[in-house]
């Protein structure tokens, strides 16, 4: 789930990523800002979900994909589109 809040003073988007995969002990979130080398974790709830809040720029879009456990990706089914990328899949991708 990704819920969007803009910031009226800044350029900003206040962004939350909301997921609740099976049997995960850890997922991180990668590509945003087109950052794909410095995972950021997301915190374990309880119940097993997991989330992350950012601060994106208004007017852009960021490709992203959940890693889950450090070996399976996921994508998020509620992102604004998917991209094919180079290695035969998709991204995730949200429009600000």
């Amino acid at each position: 789930m990704i819920q969007k809040t803009y910031l009226k003073t800044k350029g900003l988007c206040k962004v939350k990523f909301t997921v609740t995969p099976e049997n995960a002990e850890m997922v991180e979130i990668l590509g945003l800002n087109n950052d794909w080398e410095n995972p950021a974790v997301m915190s374990k709830k309880k119940g097993g979900t997991f989330t992350y809040d950012a601060s994106l720029p208004k007017n852009t879009q960021h490709e992203f994909r959940y890693r889950v456990n450090q070996s399976e990706w996921m994508n998020e089914p509620e992102a604004d589109e998917q991209k094919p990328n180079e290695f035969g899949s998709s991204n995730s991708v949200i429009v600000l």
